[in-house]
């Protein structure tokens, strides 16, 4: 469903039919990434009757504007929560960060830490990436140019910005673009952080084989944010008692 806010198209989820919504996720691309790459997501998450949408932020004053008339527009429901992949991830902790009333809660996917990659072929990047053959696809005809070849973050231009709201992050052990041991040095910096590493995870890990797994795991994190932003536990593991 393709709407309009703040005078510009928001392409945006809803809840199934006859459910009340239970919170509002406005969803930050990354390099390269359009709308389309997060459809899967976005229909998974608002089966759970989360809406959704994605901001295509030209910059980030854009970003913040942006999720600034989402905040103030009757279509968003509380909690709302930012999440973004690779610079995206960056984009939402930053405008989280700005933005605190209205603001709930962020999560992130595939930090990226400013590896500067060798030269490689689009299909190279695209193995980089996901080990999904869907999102593979999806990447081949939605995604706009190259995701980091040519295009790498020097480490300097990275701000990692830490907002007064509980962050959920979410890393691939396998992510080769943004290691996940510099990525973990990178979130100790964050006050409010919980870090779900996904085995084998690429570095879409919000699209990768293991989609499903991610959404649940998303899923969990949101439904504990609405209980409070202390996180309460829901499940508890109770084998080792």
């Amino acid at each position: 469903m393709t709407t309009t806010v703040a005078d510009r198209t928001a392409v945006r989820w809803e809840e199934p039919a006859g459910l009340n919504p239970r919170g509002t996720l406005a969803v930050f691309p990354g390099r390269g990434e359009s709308a389309d790459v997060y459809r899967r997501f976005a229909a998974r998450i608002s089966a759970d009757a989360y809406r959704v949408t994605v901001l295509e932020a030209s910059d980030e004053a854009d970003a913040v504007a942006q999720l600034r008339a989402l905040v103030a527009d009757e279509w968003a429901v509380a909690p709302v929560v930012v999440v973004g992949s690779d610079t995206g991830a960056l984009r939402a902790l930053s405008s989280a960060a700005v933005v605190p009333d209205g603001v709930a809660a962020a999560i992130v996917a595939g930090l990226p830490v400013g590896a500067d990659l060798p030269e490689r072929s689009w299909e190279a990047e695209i193995e980089l990436r996901t080990g999904c053959p869907t999102h593979q696809g999806v990447l081949r005809s939605a995604a706009r140019g190259i995701f980091s070849v040519g295009d790498a973050i020097e480490a300097a231009d990275l701000v990692l910005a830490a907002p007064g709201v509980p962050v959920l992050a979410v890393h691939g052990s396998a992510d080769e673009i943004s290691p996940l041991d510099e990525v973990l040095e990178r979130y100790s910096a964050l006050p409010q952080v919980t870090v779900a590493v996904i085995e084998d995870g690429r570095h879409d890990i919000l699209n990768d084989v293991t989609h499903r797994s991610v959404a649940a795991t998303v899923v969990l994190f949101l439904e504990r944010l609405r209980l409070g932003a202390t996180l309460p536990v829901i499940v508890r593991d109770a084998s080792g008692r």
